[in-house]
């Protein structure tokens, strides 16, 4: 039976090989039998492809997805590395214009004056061992600055010059409870004293017990001998009560600073004052008016109704 069974082998495999070598011939001649039987036999396991495709085409979407997923997390973190660096220039840029727009009013002012001065850039704000109310500048010694020098901005007066260090300055803000300054009425020889108060406002107390000062005057350094520590007619602010006081033999006003000093980035040092006072030069121009336009409305007219004649 061993012998039997190995002889049907290998008739089957000589069968076998002798139908591929006929099948190979044939197909090599041109023959369409074969490339019929081969089309048959895609047609016949093309829905079975379609099966098994329906089948495993999510898995192959799962597993591809989930390496887009990393891809995508990645381009995410890259573009919001991009957004921080775009904000942080954005807001670098919106700096730089204020800054810009700064210095060009101290330049428009001190160039109408004829102050000689040295831009500075503000370092930090705080106070110090000895004021409450201070500025530090980037501007010293190697800029030739010197103690009691006037500090000036765009909208007016800013400070004195305290301490100089090498490459530094220490600046008193007007604000500070020690700060004093003469100071005259715009349009006037009136003359006072302003002193600090820590706050936005000052209060101002005239030197003569029969001057007169009123809401709305604009008050300008009067200056001091040699242009130290202040310079003459720089703005410092208008009055916006006039405080009465039995204790004070002079009148008492409370002035609103023209200057912002929270918002201070670059300032100015006045290394030289002008060859003349400028008097009434730099008084602040009045912003122009917005014109008001007055509508009339004309109220249309009430239609009256016809009586009509009552049926008898």
């Amino acid at each position: 039976m061993r012998y039997g069974g190995d002889n049907r082998s290998r008739l089957l495999l000589v069968i076998l090989i002798v139908t591929s070598l006929f099948l190979i011939t044939l197909d090599l001649r041109g023959v369409k039998v074969v490339s019929s039987l081969r089309n048959g036999s895609v047609n016949a396991m093309a829905p079975f492809q379609r099966v098994a495709s329906d089948i495993f085409s999510p898995v192959g979407n799962f597993f591809s997805d989930i390496a887009h997923l990393g891809r995508t997390r990645s381009q995410i973190k890259d573009l919001e590395e991009q957004n921080d660096l775009l904000r942080s220039a954005l807001i670098e840029n919106k700096s730089v214009l204020a800054e810009i727009k700064q210095l060009k009013s101290i330049l428009d002012l001190s160039g109408k004056a004829g102050y000689k001065v040295v831009n500075a850039k503000v370092i930090s704000q705080g106070s110090s061992a000895t004021y409450s109310q201070t500025i530090m500048i980037d501007v010293g010694k190697n800029r030739k600055i010197t103690r009691n020098m006037t500090v000036i901005c765009g909208q007016g007066l800013v400070g004195v010059v305290k301490e100089v260090f090498a490459s530094s300055a220490l600046v008193m803000l007007e604000s500070d409870p020690a700060f004093r300054v003469g100071a005259r009425i715009a349009g006037s020889n009136e003359i006072g004293i302003i002193s600090g108060q820590g706050t936005d406002k000052a209060i101002l107390q005239l030197l003569d017990s029969q001057s007169t000062v009123k809401v709305g005057n604009i008050l300008l350094a009067r200056g001091s001998e040699a242009g130290k520590p202040f310079v003459p007619g720089v703005p410092i602010g208008t009055v916006t009560s006039v405080l009465i006081s039995s204790d004070s033999v002079s009148q008492l006003a409370e002035v609103r600073y023209f200057t912002d000093l929270h918002s201070l980035g670059v300032v100015a040092v006045v290394i030289k004052g002008a060859n003349s006072d400028p008097r009434d030069i730099l008084v602040p121009r009045a912003p122009k008016p917005t014109p008001t336009v007055t509508v009339f409305v004309t109220p249309s007219p009430i239609a009256t109704p016809t009586p009509t004649k009552s049926s008898k």
